[in-house]
């Protein structure tokens, strides 16, 4: 018997019935590797949902309001077009942008701060948006460090999407992606790609120099959803900047599934 999970009782139950119990979870993550297109179509309503709050999120964002207060918009419009729940609490602004993973909080935005987000939406049907954007509050004119990393950060999933195509190992594209500058190496994101449906799923595609110690291999198929993964922060830096783009492997390379446009003031 395989199962993803099973309360303790009803595992000694069958244990004593003889029943060779194992963890059902890689069995399933390879199972939901390729998605049928009722699964693409329900994606994509998650996403349309998802960038729906984007735009909210965008158009709200003013100095002087909070990290969480600008969080809960992303939670309300995705709750109200008939979504479920976020995974994470991945927004930051201003120095809490440099390393990326901390968490959402009081913390006040003010005018010229970087805010950057990622999704991690679990919309309507129960699949996943999952899109990192970087905003800079306010109408005053970026910085050019601003400017430098947001630039940066674009390049990685434009030029990496090129790279994704039916036969392609998780080693290959990992060796073939652009290089982080040394700079950047130590606070670079765990992964250049990872898979998506219901939520954050296999693979876990590790950059180049991490793929020997915590990687492993595999094929890149059509009918994979992957998410580009780019973070531009350098090693004691004041600022960061995290995008990322939702694809569909097709039968000759990806199509991008998220459609959010980028910042022209950073641009």
């Amino acid at each position: 018997l395989s199962t993803g999970r099973a309360h303790p009782f009803a595992t000694a139950a069958l244990q004593d019935l003889g029943v060779n119990i194992c963890d059902g979870t890689e069995v399933m993550e390879h199972a939901r590797l390729i998605k049928s297109p009722e699964e693409i179509q329900c994606m994509r309503t998650s996403i349309a949902v998802c960038e729906a709050a984007m735009h909210e999120m965008r158009e709200r964002l003013q100095p002087g309001m909070t990290e969480n207060a600008l969080w809960s918009i992303l939670h309300q419009v995705n709750i109200a077009r008939g979504g479920e729940w976020i995974e994470t609490r991945l927004l930051t602004s201003g120095p809490k942008t440099n390393p990326w993973f901390q968490e959402t909080g009081f913390r006040v935005i003010e005018a010229g701060d970087l805010v950057f987000f990622d999704t991690d939406l679990i919309g309507p049907f129960g699949y996943c948006a999952d899109i990192s954007r970087t905003y800079l509050c306010g109408d005053g004119k970026a910085s050019d460090e601003q400017r430098r990393l947001y630039l940066m950060a674009r390049e990685h999933p434009a030029v990496n999407a090129d790279l994704v195509k039916p036969g392609v190992t998780f080693r290959e594209f990992a060796e073939k992606s652009l290089d982080l500058p040394p700079a950047f190496r130590a606070n670079r994101y765990s992964v250049i790609a990872h898979g998506v449906g219901l939520c954050d799923e296999y693979p876990h595609i590790a950059n180049a120099e991490d793929i020997d110690e915590h990687g492993y291999d595999g094929l890149i198929e059509p009918g994979m959803t992957l998410c580009l993964e780019s973070y531009m922060g350098e090693d004691g830096g004041a600022k960061g900047v995290k995008l990322e783009q939702q694809v569909l492997v097709t039968d000759t390379g990806v199509e991008l599934l998220s459609t959010f446009p980028f910042e022209d003031s950073l641009l």
